[in-house]
């Protein structure tokens, strides 16, 4: 019989954590090690700050987004802020989060998902809630999980499409019920479900509040046509965050326009209140140290790109915060202007436009660290043409931008974080 194998695409970045490095600082690596990878610099206490900030703020319970950022010393701290919940979009990620957290809440928020994957979430780490979007994926679900009407322990989560307008990502082109769809789909899945729900998306990084509140209407008028009771509404995620040329209105203003739009609908008190962030509460919990290879007058040739951690300063165009550290030689201009990347892959697509603001005297082997690339930095990266080799350290930094997700962190409650971050189980690598 052939013998078969599973590769990962790339390393983990887990796997090349130095314990004896935590907490220090980044300008010290650079001192210390100058390193010739790029190195990813974590605050642990700044995501465990952010998280705790949104879950006492927000009216419900708040499931984090695990694609966004799935390095188990994230997690961990997003578990010391007081997250419980997990939003899983893989038999992978669910497996993941069973093994760190055995009381986690987990829920498979994947409108299409496997039968495989089904079943071993279903029957080896104990998820109950699952999302669906058509009645094929119902028929699946109950299919796999060999539930009986008499005796339903489903969450059945019916996924609404609803506009993307004003987000930086449209979410509405692959996944959700039409309004007369969903309806359909709540029928059918009422016999079935302890729980019943509805659920949206309405973009990531959205920067407009009422494009939660026009959702909620529309989520509203569905479960009036449907006749069926629901009880929970999911409002997803997109809670956007600053960069270096945005800056969002508070998130109080999102989670005021939430409540408006659940008292309109005539949801208010009647259902309970779920939301998905995943961006709003890593992004700032993350930067990463790259080298400079190749000056070319504005052009700056760094040894990470597209493939690695920058996807979104690629075609997205994100404007990420910036500055750079310099060991020996003159300290840099006091004078900035503006440049553009070029990453390490033979790729002429492996570019980021920016523009990305920076000393003008810039030189071959200095280094730039980017922050606020908690969010899908890590989770993106690829293995194209071998640029793979990268490593994690936690730092004591404050993040780039001062007010990660507009939600100011105050020291006192880092303070009081910082016992949580010394629990066995914060600390431990995997």
């Amino acid at each position: 019989m052939a013998r078969t194998a599973t590769k990962l695409a790339v390393s983990p970045l887990r796997r090349r954590v130095d314990p004896d490095r935590a907490l220090v600082n980044v300008d010290s690596i650079v001192q210390v090690e100058r390193p010739e990878e790029p190195v990813h610099c974590l605050r642990p206490m700044t995501i465990a700050a952010t998280a705790h900030l949104f879950t006492q703020a927000f009216p419900g319970d708040v499931l984090y987004a695990v694609k966004c950022n799935p390095e188990p010393r994230v997690l961990r701290a997003v578990w010391a802020g007081g997250v419980r919940h997990f939003d899983c979009a893989s038999a992978a990620e669910v497996a993941l989060v069973r093994q760190m957290f055995a009381e986690a809440e987990i829920h498979f928020m994947h409108p299409v998902k496997s039968r495989a994957a089904i079943r071993e979430a279903f029957s080896r780490h104990g998820v109950r809630d699952f999302v669906i979007d058509s009645a094929d994926e119902l028929a699946k679900i109950i299919d796999e999980t060999r539930v009986r009407r008499d005796k339903a322990r489903l969450g059945l989560i019916v996924r609404l499409a609803v506009s993307g307008k004003g987000a930086a990502y449209d979410l509405s082109g692959k996944f959700g019920a039409t309004a007369a769809e969903a309806v359909a789909l709540l029928r059918a899945a009422r016999p079935w479900a302890k729980r019943l729900g509805l659920s949206f998306h309405v973009g990531s990084q959205c920067l407009s509040p009422a494009a939660y509140t026009e959702a909620l209407a529309l989520t509203g008028s569905v479960v009036a046509a449907a006749g069926e009771p629901v009880e929970i509404v999911d409002v997803g995620g997109g809670f956007p965050v600053s960069y270096a040329n945005t800056v969002p209105t508070p998130l109080s203003d999102y989670f005021v326009a939430i409540e408006r739009g659940l008292e309109s609908a005539g949801l208010a008190g009647k259902v309970r209140l779920w939301a998905e962030p995943g961006r709003v509460l890593v992004a700032a919990g993350v930067s990463v140290l790259l080298q400079v290879q190749l000056r070319r007058g504005n052009d700056l040739y760094v040894n990470d790109g597209i493939y690695g951690s920058l996807s979104d300063a690629g075609v997205p165009g994100f404007q990420f915060p910036v500055r750079l550290v310099r060991v020996g030689g003159p300290l840099p201009s006091p004078q900035c202007q503006s440049y553009r990347f070029f990453g390490p892959t033979c790729d002429s697509a492996d570019r980021m436009d920016g523009p990305f603001e920076l000393p003008v005297d810039v030189r071959e082997g200095d280094w730039i660290e980017i922050g606020q690339l908690g969010a899908y930095g890590a989770a993106l990266r690829t293995a194209f043409n071998g640029f793979d080799r990268a490593r994690i350290v936690d730092v004591n930094d404050p993040p780039l931008i001062a007010t990660p997700g507009h939600l100011p962190l105050h020291q006192p409650l880092n303070q009081s974080l910082a016992t949580a971050r010394r629990s066995p189980r914060f600390r431990r690598s995997s």
